[in-house]
């Protein structure tokens, strides 16, 4: 278990600086006129390429953590990506972090450290029966596109922005369920398995699809509406799915109420650094950026 949650943090660490990375080359895109240009300039950025570099290692390290560990415990600490994100575009941007920020930081390292510790699931499978799989499609499924039709009805804002990140998050925790399920085929049937596993073409679309997403919910409305559904719900979502799908099984009776009080200290962590600015600096379109592009897109129309 030590073993999966160095992986779990390195996965979110290097998601982090992938998403810094990106979002500096980006910003360093000089004024232009047409949107080829812009990803000329980006595929002849280091920087852009480090960026996906840090992607593409997330992912690998996300794989081998959830290979060797339990859903319900390896998908939440992928929250430390946000406070990950702060102190690396931080540095890079060379963004002042506020106070509040630092104490938005710390709720969140405290608040997951107790609830996972409160918690601590234990046991549970690494492969799940095919008829299993039935019903849970159906219903986290059906649940994300609930959350898709209703945030595109919305005009932009807080409630587009927070239905389609859900939407989002709801997808990034199928998605770690069935790589979890692929790494277990990988590992008893070889290669051979896990290319021909459904589960592993399905991560690789319910992966993609939540990328795509996730760009409309952060084009949609306010940091604060979308980080936060899109963080705790990934974890939410993720730890339901270990108990009911993987079988692991939390502790219970007195550990409850510490688990609780984490759980509110780690939401209040969450929700407060999205509202800081300095957050926004290093993650988020500023309203600058956000205008250029606007005229980049008419002036290519």
């Amino acid at each position: 278990m030590i073993l999966a949650v160095v992986f779990a943090v390195l996965a979110a660490g290097s998601n982090a600086v992938g998403t810094v990375l990106q979002r500096r080359a980006a910003v360093e895109v000089p004024d232009s006129s047409a949107r080829l240009a812009l990803v000329r300039h980006l595929l002849r950025s280091p920087i852009w390429f480090g960026g996906i570099l840090g992607v593409v290692f997330a992912a690998l390290f996300q794989a081998l953590a959830l290979s060797a560990g339990r859903l319900a415990m390896v998908q939440p600490l992928f929250i430390l990506e946000l406070p990950l994100a702060l102190l690396v575009g931080s540095l890079v941007f060379r963004v002042r972090v506020s106070a509040k920020a630092w104490f938005c930081v710390a709720c969140i390292f405290v608040g997951l450290a107790l609830g996972l510790f409160s918690a601590a699931p234990s046991g549970g499978r690494d492969q799940i029966p095919g008829v299993w799989w039935v019903p849970t499609l159906a219903a986290v499924g059906g649940a994300g596109v609930v959350l898709v039709l209703t945030g595109l009805r919305r005009p932009q804002g807080l409630a587009r922005a927070a239905c389609l990140a859900a939407a989002a998050a709801i997808g990034n925790a199928l998605t770690a369920a069935l790589v979890k399920s692929s790494m277990a085929i990988l590992s008893d049937e070889g290669a051979t398995g896990f290319f021909l596993a459904w589960q592993t073409y399905g991560f690789a679309a319910v992966g993609s699809l939540s990328i795509f997403l996730l760009g409309y919910a952060m084009q949609g409305g306010p940091l604060i509406a979308s980080q936060p559904a899109l963080t705790l719900g990934d974890a939410s979502v993720s730890f339901i799915l270990g108990v009911t799908l993987f079988a692991e099984s939390p502790r219970l009776g007195m550990w409850l109420l510490p688990a609780f009080l984490g759980l509110a200290l780690l939401s209040y962590g969450v929700f407060a650094l999205s509202r800081t600015r300095c957050l926004a600096k290093c993650i988020d379109r500023d309203d600058e950026e956000a205008q250029r592009e606007e005229q980049h897109a008419a002036a290519a129309m």
